[in-house]
């Protein structure tokens, strides 16, 4: 059975005192314990403006609204917020509000603001895969959350481009399924009145087959002419939708994208814009450092046009990542899932039930493209970035449903892609998302000590780590705890930072099993960036 997921009401709703009990002389109900106050709500709702926002917190009475502008959940030393002083709001923030009251509080609600000038884009495009839907049930009410998510950054997208893997076929039969997925859209394409949205899907090797596609979609989603390729023009924009499950073994299909990159590219008219390229699987050597990568010729045949930005997904690699935009001869942009997204092998989460072997969450994220005369702007957003453990007793699931107290919060600061120059060699040399210009900047700690032992609830010890700063995100912290008497190791972990939720926890509790009452432990944490730049040591030691 699927657990009822945390939510969030986006409205000030008021305590309704608990039922005074009946009482006797022979029986006595106990009190209610007070009620956590409900989560603030706020005056603007998050999404894209052309200015700049004023935003007020409505929160029950008594309370205290504190806020964050981090991404970090707030404490009760965040700022507060003042009814009579607006907290204005000039650039792409998250902002994440509390109520507190007493000794309680209400969970964290957050909100993303994309703040533009009133500078018109040539053409909006949402860009989202992975989208792995088998039933209504699952994914009717999430859709419409996102749809909604969708709605308040690009009210009437020009288009939305689904790049491959609409379902979930492992060659059990699901071909279907894409009837449920057009069902779906359709429906809150309808719902949200984007009568005007043009959706172009890629094939993916989830899929079925090109045929199953074909026969769940309307024609103009997938207008191949028999290989799964096409052509398609969104508002004067060049779209080049490649099949990446056949590319590098089809002649036929390499030959049209070289063809039509280069009679694009040197049309006069269309110079200084985009080729947008959406293809299912990465392409080698490009994003995330080449994991899960495929179809080496892709690479290859883009390589003499720097104009071309491919989207991909497959991997599910999450967008928080800077590493999901890489330049070289072309620019190459990991598009994120719209299921569950992935984290680089290797590393472990803390749990529930402590510290778990984990590569997955259950968010989901899609980015927001702009393309103007000058630049290609790409906003990472998330339509779902709650904390929830992708096992839930002890069952994988990313079927969590709305409300998000999360959906519209951005993963990250929005891309910016520019084709300077007039020949593709002077546009290649101003690429600024390259291997040269990786970051460099090492996180680090804010306070003076951020490792402390505390009581993990269940008679056990836990290592607190305050979380560090960075000047993109912290990955991870290498955690090590020996025993101070013999050396050996207790602990031992690259241990992930909660990067992908929104709000970020403050702080991590680390389990250190099998602490011996009166023993020393000495803990040594590092904070990694996810280009490997690290901070200096923190370390602690101390007795159960």
């Amino acid at each position: 059975m699927r657990l009822t997921p945390l939510v969030i009401a986006a409205t000030s709703v008021a305590l309704v005192s608990p039922a005074v009990a009946q009482t006797s002389p022979a029986a006595h109900t106990p009190a209610a314990a007070p009620a956590a106050p409900a989560a603030p709500a706020v005056s603007v709702p998050g999404g894209r403006y052309d200015h700049p926002v004023e935003l007020r917190f409505r929160a029950e009475r008594g309370t205290t609204v504190r806020y964050t502008l981090d991404g970090t959940t707030p404490t009760r030393n965040s700022p507060v917020h003042s009814p009579g002083r607006p907290l204005r709001i000039t650039k792409d923030t998250n902002v994440t509000a509390v109520a507190f009251h007493g000794n309680r509080s209400s969970v964290p609600v957050s909100y993303g603001y994309l703040i533009k000038s009133r500078e018109k884009p040539l053409a909006k495009l949402v860009v989202m895969s992975d989208v792995h839907v088998g039933s209504h049930a699952t994914a009717d009410k999430k859709y419409e959350s996102f749809f909604d998510t969708i709605g308040s950054i690009f009210p009437q997208p020009d288009a939305i481009l689904s790049n491959g893997d609409m379902i979930n076929d492992n060659g059990d039969g699901k071909g279907p399924d894409h009837r449920i997925v057009s069902e779906i859209f359709q429906a809150n394409l309808a719902r949200k009145g984007m009568k005007n949205t043009q959706l172009l899907i890629s094939n993916g090797n989830h899929d079925a087959s090109l045929a199953a596609i074909r026969a769940g979609y309307p024609k103009a989603w997938f207008p191949d002419s028999g290989g799964g390729y096409y052509e398609s023009v969104v508002k004067g924009l060049r779209v080049l939708t490649v099949n990446a499950e056949t590319y590098d073994s089809d002649g036929a299909q390499r030959a049209w994208l070289k063809e039509r990159l280069a009679a694009i590219t040197a049309d006069r008219a269309y110079a200084g814009k985009p080729v947008l390229v959406q293809g299912h699987r990465p392409t080698t050597g490009t994003t995330m450092d080449g994991q899960q990568a495929a179809n080496p010729r892709l690479a290859e045949d883009l390589a003499a046009f720097p104009q071309a930005i491919l989207f991909s997904g497959h991997s599910h690699l999450n967008v928080n990542d800077d590493r999901s935009i890489h330049q070289r001869d072309f620019t190459s942009v990991n598009d994120g899932s719209m299921s569950y997204i992935e984290i680089d092998r290797g590393y472990q989460m803390v749990t529930d039930n402590g510290l778990a072997d984990r590569f997955e969450s259950p968010t989901a994220q899609a980015l927001f493209v702009e393309v103007y005369k000058d630049r290609t702007e790409i906003a990472r957003v998330n339509m779902a970035a709650d904390k929830h453990d992708i096992y839930t007793g002890g069952k994988w699931t990313a079927d969590w449903q709305p409300p998000y107290a999360s959906a519209g919060t951005l993963s990250g600061d929005t891309w910016t892609v520019r084709l300077k120059g007039s020949t593709s060699q002077q546009i290649k040399n101003n690429f600024r998302y390259t291997d040269a210009a990786r970051n460099r900047v090492a996180p680090r700690f804010t306070t003076r000590t951020p490792l402390s032992r505390v009581s993990d609830g269940k008679g056990g010890t836990a290592l607190r780590i305050a979380q560090a700063v960075d000047d993109q995100m912290v990955h991870h912290y290498e955690v090590a705890v020996t025993d101070a008497a013999t050396g050996v190791p207790v602990v031992s972990s690259k241990v992930l930072s909660d990067f992908y939720f929104m709000p970020r926890p403050n702080s991590l509790d680390v389990p250190v099993p099998g602490t011996v009452a009166g023993k020393r432990y000495v803990a040594r944490v590092v904070a990694v960036d996810a280009y490997g730049n690290a901070s200096p040591a923190a370390s602690l030691t101390f007795r159960k």
